[in-house]
């Protein structure tokens, strides 16, 4: 009787690996042609409006003259989400003295950014983009689920898209951006 109990728990695994691993294959494939459409450094960013968390208007345009962190991520309040929202939170005076402003998107409706930004004492825009419209013109729609990739880009002060950053350490991206920001020749404000 043993024996048959054994059979039928490993049955059961392996029927349900048969009918997840189609479906994870299937999203997994979804995530290569979103990537294929990343913009390439060196043009243009592409032009974006979205509404933060405040109900405030960002355009790409309202930027000029300044570094721009656009970042995208997959959902509000999740560990990874968090982690990367408060490493830029934390590091966001530093940022800014290079100049630099930080805006968040995800495809999060804004009452769920609103909520995510007064949780952690997030301090710059968090864009609602539920339709994904600025997601897929950055090509960061289409990821797990269906969510956002975790991707962020990197805009000079005039607008040329001058870094793209496709895997991201949630840990570790603020200061990889402080770093980088500093190799490209942005200036620490001095007091």
């Amino acid at each position: 009787m043993r024996r048959l109990t054994r059979f039928n728990r490993t049955g059961r695994v392996l029927f349900f690996l048969a009918l997840v691993l189609p479906v994870c294959l299937v999203l997994s494939g979804e995530r290569s042609p979103a990537a294929s459409r990343v913009p390439e450094t060196g043009i243009s960013a592409p032009s974006f409006s979205g509404t933060d968390q405040n109900g405030i208007v960002h355009r790409l345009s309202d930027y000029r003259g300044k570094w721009l962190v656009l970042y995208f991520f997959p959902k509000a309040d999740t560990p990874g989400c968090t982690t990367e929202a408060c490493s830029f939170r934390d590091s966001l005076l530093k940022l800014k003295a290079l100049g630099a402003r930080v805006v968040g998107v995800s495809m999060d409706d804004r009452s769920d950014q609103k909520h995510f930004a007064r949780k952690y004492h997030l301090p710059f825009p968090l864009l609602a983009d539920p339709t994904g419209t600025i997601a897929r013109a950055y090509g960061a729609a289409g990821g797990f689920l269906n969510l956002d990739h975790r991707y962020t880009f990197l805009i000079n002060p005039s607008g040329i898209l001058v870094k793209r950053y496709l895997d991201v350490d949630p840990d570790h991206h603020a200061r990889q951006i402080r770093d980088d920001l500093r190799a490209l020749g942005a200036k620490e404000a001095t007091s």
